[in-house]
């Protein structure tokens, strides 16, 4: 069932009907606050309480629908408030992000959840033990949810935090893959940052109403301190947002940084291999010029005059030898020896 608690409450105590329709009954007859939390409803549900209540079409079409940025807007006598709610996931190291509408009329709240969080049980049960909030009526009930919802980004703050700590150390570590994951956290703080910055401006037009709507003074003081905690929220998570935005630069300045490195060692072992080649063919050619030398003797022709004198053969070694030592001196004024 998509109705996931259902109650009355008068002078600040808990009446269960059996039903929404008992729910409705109750509400015209004995008076009293009724608070409908309803949980993934469909259209049908939804605009059954909606005609109950005379809400207004167009925040009953963004109910419907879903996808809403947080807001706050008067229709009448009735406020709807989008809230985003968020929770961190700690095996899968994500934010999470989910909804909840919240329809405030004179004598009744209406709660409509898109997802998991938040738990409203015990935002029940935390005001049914404070008769005297609860007294305070609907407004009362509102105040409740949006401290829970400001609350439960506690958690979300600590997860995002030792993800940075472990960015942080991955970034100085040379990690491959810190690149991606510095900009998969980015995306997960920007749409944290889009949940929880708005709600400081929901609040602030909460405010500007106190006088004109005479909310209790002990109210005006509890909502207050929510939206200083919401404000609290919303700098730590641009300082998030900065500290990202750092991490990444570093990161591309030491990933520069080692691909520099990387080229001085691969140019300085092409220098080194060059200088190989060089002495290699230096020696090769030394040696090759008495080879050379050789190979013409080894022919053995008739009219080589060189055959039958009797220094041919000292002449020989002396020609090499020669050839080589011109060859060396060469080859070590150019340096390649």
């Amino acid at each position: 069932m998509s109705v996931v608690d259902n109650a009355i409450y008068a002078g600040g105590h808990r009446m269960e009907p059996e039903s929404l329709d008992q729910t409705y009954d109750l509400l015209r007859q004995s008076g009293g606050m009724g608070w409908i939390g309803l949980y993934r409803p469909d259209d049908d549900e939804i605009r059954s309480v909606a005609r109950e209540f005379s809400l207004h079409e167009l925040a009953v079409e963004d109910a419907v629908h879903a996808h809403q940025r947080p807001k706050l807007e008067r229709y009448g006598n009735t406020l709807f408030v989008v809230l985003r709610p968020a929770r961190y996931v700690d095996h899968e190291e994500v934010v999470e992000i989910d909804e909840l509408h919240v329809f405030v009329g004179p004598d009744f709240v209406v709660t409509i959840r898109h997802g998991p969080a938040p738990e409203l049980k015990p935002v029940r049960s935390r005001l049914e033990g404070q008769p005297d909030l609860l007294k305070m009526g609907p407004e009362a009930v509102l105040y409740a949810i949006m401290d829970q919802v400001v609350d439960d980004y506690q958690p979300v703050l600590r997860g995002l935090q030792h993800d940075l700590d472990e960015i942080e150390t991955e970034v100085f570590g040379g990690e491959i893959e810190v690149s991606r994951r510095v900009y998969q956290l980015s995306r997960e703080v920007i749409e944290f940052d889009r949940a929880c910055r708005p709600l400081v401006e929901v609040l602030d037009a909460l405010m500007a109403g106190f006088d004109k709507y005479a909310v209790d003074l002990e109210l005006r003081r509890l909502l207050r301190d929510v939206r200083d905690h919401a404000v609290r929220v919303a700098e730590r998570v641009d300082s998030f947002r900065q500290l990202l935005g750092s991490m990444l630069t570093v990161n591309s300045a030491l990933v520069a940084q080692r691909q520099n490195e990387e080229m001085k060692r691969l140019s300085e072992a092409s220098f080194e291999q060059n200088e190989q080649v060089k002495r290699i063919s230096g020696w090769a050619a030394i040696i090759f010029a008495p080879t050379l030398v050789g190979t013409v003797y080894g022919m053995n022709f008739a009219s080589m005059p060189e055959l039958d004198w009797a220094y041919g053969y000292p002449f020989a070694l002396g020609l090499m030898f020669v050839v080589g030592l011109i060859l060396y001196a060469f080859f070590k004024i150019r340096g390649w020896l």
